[in-house]
């Protein structure tokens, strides 16, 4: 399966424009498409290797080629279809996208004698067309070893660094375009201006995808997709599962029926939570599986991350699948997969993209279910899923609610996982939550949680010497989850929340605070 490039994507079916991103192995494709997609332009990310006919069958309005880790010349570098350059549609290279075009169509690409790598200056040379509106000089994010030594008659240089003669370039005849920067980064602070130019200057785009839109054509979509069958979807707490829900009730009302496993490594109160919102708000048929004493011993023994979300992942089908057997003609099963999650998984198994780790509901659907996937969030990043929640009508705080990881607690219990340890955990992360919420600062910090971990330390209470277990806050701030930065939260509210920590749950003698950004970090520690 090649879920971040499925032929029948929703997105493509339901944008009346659209940009297609070929992905080279960079994995972060996807800020470029949810560059694109803050102008109101749907964007897909596609496979780099789809020939020049499919990709013109597709109808886009410009193409962009990815960045990506290998050398252009290098042993089994991905390549595209060098006819797509002559469809008429305009194309934008960045990166590795960039040097592979300009070789295709005449120019040599070399290895730098002094890669860059950060922030350079940007010299442009021609303010005009893509690179219209910039000033003279702007900052620019440059990550290559390799880059555009010669261009060929037929390009035009547009801008330059102290370094890279050919920073910008333009072709003279066809609609290629290429940068040897990232206009996709937060740090190439023009890098919004520079994909407007593209998308409506040189695409012509009109800017017609609304989340409004897409919630009222997803929904149509659903409702002639599954007919009068009935639906399971997976409840979590989480926004995603929530909006996924929340799209099927309005799609086929009572053919939904909900499914919540507690594996006993929820946070504090879930369930009841879950069952509050789902009783408020949905009418749906609700089955909830106690699990925990299930999943507790299915993870005794294991402390490899990777093992730990497999065996979560499977018991948790296992589950499922045993309470899905109860409810008579399910014939679909719903999940709140998301785009971040199909890369991060690896996008496509033979694809060009690594696996940083592994998401249990992408791609998790043994064949023996006998369900059809029902994935109506997949070409959607988490931000765009909280806007869809609002238009679905769903309540601010469950919207704005922070992610919670598949695996649950267990990725936030370093080593072994016991009953013992994530009491202390649920305790412990409970206190962060509540205290960032008395704060005033929930809606500006993306995700904060806690992470107890395999030590323990020697510490002094009541005038005796501890040795008792340490745990670590963890607060980012991001709009994609694919980079973040840790949330420079105030001083006064980190004392009360490592003062409450250690004053009120049992078994902690330190609280640190992870200030890792991502990367080179991941948001969770497992």
């Amino acid at each position: 399966m090649a879920p971040a490039s499925r032929e029948n994507s929703p997105g493509l079916e339901l944008a009346d424009e659209k940009i297609l991103v070929l992905d080279f192995g960079s994995q972060y494709a996807q800020l470029i498409a949810r560059r694109v997609r803050e102008q109101n332009v749907y964007c897909e990310i596609v496979r780099h290797d789809l020939d020049a006919a499919t990709l013109a069958g597709k109808k886009p309005k410009g193409i962009i080629l990815s960045g990506g880790p290998s050398s252009v010349y290098a042993d089994g570098a991905p390549q595209c279809d060098p006819e797509l350059f002559k469809l008429g549609i305009p194309v934008l290279g960045i990166c590795y996208g960039m040097q592979l075009a300009c070789k295709s169509l005449g120019s040599e690409v070399g290895h730098c004698a002094a890669g860059e790598y950060g922030r350079s200056v940007l010299q442009i040379a021609k303010p005009q067309g893509l690179l219209a509106g910039l000033p003279a000089e702007t900052d620019v994010w440059m990550s290559h070893g390799d880059q555009v030594d010669r261009v060929s008659d037929d390009f035009v240089s547009l801008a330059a660094t102290g370094t890279c003669p050919y920073a910008a370039v333009q072709h003279k005849s066809l609609p290629v375009f290429g940068l040897q920067f990232h206009p996709e980064v937060t740090h190439t602070p023009q890098g919004a201006t520079i994909l407007h130019n593209f998308l409506y200057a040189v695409c012509g785009c009109d800017g017609t995808w609304h989340m409004s839109d897409f919630a009222r054509a997803t929904i149509e979509r659903l409702r002639t997709e599954i007919g009068d069958r009935r639906v399971i979807c997976g409840l979590s707490g989480g926004v995603d599962s929530a909006v996924t829900a929340a799209l099927l009730y309005k799609a086929i009302g009572s053919q939904l029926s909900c499914i919540l496993v507690d594996n006993g490594l929820l946070r504090k109160d879930e369930q009841a939570a879950v069952l509050a919102e789902f009783t408020n708000h949905f009418k749906a048929d609700l089955h909830i599986v106690e699990a925990e004493e299930q999943f507790l011993d299915a993870l005794a023994g294991i402390t490899e991350p990777q093992q730990k979300r497999k065996t979560i992942g499977g018991l948790f089908i296992d589950c499922f699948k045993e309470e899905a057997k109860k409810i008579d003609g399910a014939e679909f099963l719903a999940q709140g997969t998301l785009y971040p999650d199909v890369i991060e998984s690896g996008a496509a198994p033979d694809g060009p993209a690594a696996t940083i780790k592994l998401h249990h509901n992408v791609g998790g659907l043994p064949e023996q279910l006998g369900f059809e996937l029902v994935e109506p969030l997949r070409d959607l990043f988490k931000d765009e899923v909280r806007k869809l929640g609002l238009e679905l009508g769903l309540p601010e705080q469950l919207v704005w609610r922070h992610p919670f990881p598949g695996p649950g607690l267990a990725v936030r219990c370093l080593g072994e996982v016991t009953k013992e340890k994530l009491a202390v955990l649920r305790e412990a992360d409970h206190i962060v939550v509540s205290e960032i919420k008395a704060a005033g600062l929930y809606r500006q910090t993306s995700q904060a949680f806690v992470v107890l971990l395999p030590i323990q330390s020697v510490g002094v209470m009541g005038d005796a010497r501890t040795y008792e277990n340490a745990v670590a806050v963890r607060s980012v701030n991001t709009d994609d989850f694919m980079t973040a930065d840790w949330s420079h939260l105030p001083y006064d509210l980190l004392s009360r929340i490592s003062n409450r920590i250690i004053n009120e749950v049992r078994g902690v003698n330190r609280v640190c605070y992870d200030i890792s950004s991502k990367p080179p970090a991941t948001i969770e520690w497992e």
